[in-house]
């Protein structure tokens, strides 16, 4: 089996013991884009993960206009389709929140995060074939967690009994991409998620060395005073970039 086959197989498991949790108040809606943005995943699983990598870069979960509507970490629309050259029909969510519609590839709406991270790698590799040939980019969790207002609500902000069963889940979903791909350099996008990568990498006796970037979110003023240059230095200072 492929490594791109084994990680579908991963993410469908994923999807399955994630369908049906229930979540209290304030959360009032939870998506799943590998649910009903497959497709458009699986191109990205196919065409970019199927070799192990010398760089696994992950996130922490989907932003409402960008993985949310594609189905791809931190799926910036132009970035999917016009640098990675993906493209699928997109579903919809049961229920779907009025504020937080899914339009797929139509949504005209930027994903900063995903703006600023894919802009920077698409700057260093003209090409998306030559960046993914040694990186690749995942999130740790792929649900979306909305309040009625239609604000985002991130796992960090979850209650714990909430997010155990999500974490193992992700767990094992996060295990089988580090002992599929044998990254040398596992990188957070984020402390949230390098604390998540040494867990589960302490978890499977896997030892990439373990680092993190500065997570290029709009909400964070360090990012917005310039987030390329600050994670390009931080890359290279950790010896990932050379």
């Amino acid at each position: 089996m492929s490594i791109a086959s084994e990680i579908l197989s991963a993410t469908g498991e994923l999807v399955s013991r994630l369908s049906g949790l229930s979540f209290g108040d304030p959360v009032s809606h939870v998506y799943n884009p590998l649910e009903y943005g497959r497709a458009s995943h699986k191109q990205y699983v196919e065409r970019f993960g199927d070799s192990t990598k010398r760089v696994l870069m992950m996130g922490m979960n989907p932003g409402p206009w960008g993985m949310a509507q594609t189905g791809v970490p931190f799926g910036e629309i132009s970035a999917v389709r016009d640098w990675m050259g993906i493209s699928a029909e997109v579903g919809k969510p049961e229920p779907e929140h009025p504020k937080r519609p899914i339009v797929g590839f139509a949504c005209e709406k930027s994903e900063v995060s995903g703006r600023r991270l894919w802009g920077l790698f698409s700057e260093k590799c003209p090409d998306a074939a030559d960046f993914f040939a040694e990186h690749y980019v995942v999130n740790y969790c792929p649900l979306v967690w909305m309040e009625d207002s239609g604000r985002n609500r991130t796992p960090d902000k979850l209650p714990a009994r909430e997010m155990a069963p999500v974490s193992e889940a992700c767990d094992a979903y996060v295990a089988k991409h580090l002992e599929l791909m044998q990254p040398e350099f596992a990188i957070g996008v984020g402390a949230f998620a390098e604390n998540c990568l040494k867990r589960v990498a302490a978890s499977i006796g896997m030892e990439p060395v373990i680092g993190k970037v500065l997570h290029p979110s709009p909400a964070s003023p360090a990012a917005n005073r310039g987030w390329a240059e600050a994670a390009e230095k931080q890359l290279r200072e950790q010896r990932i970039w050379e």
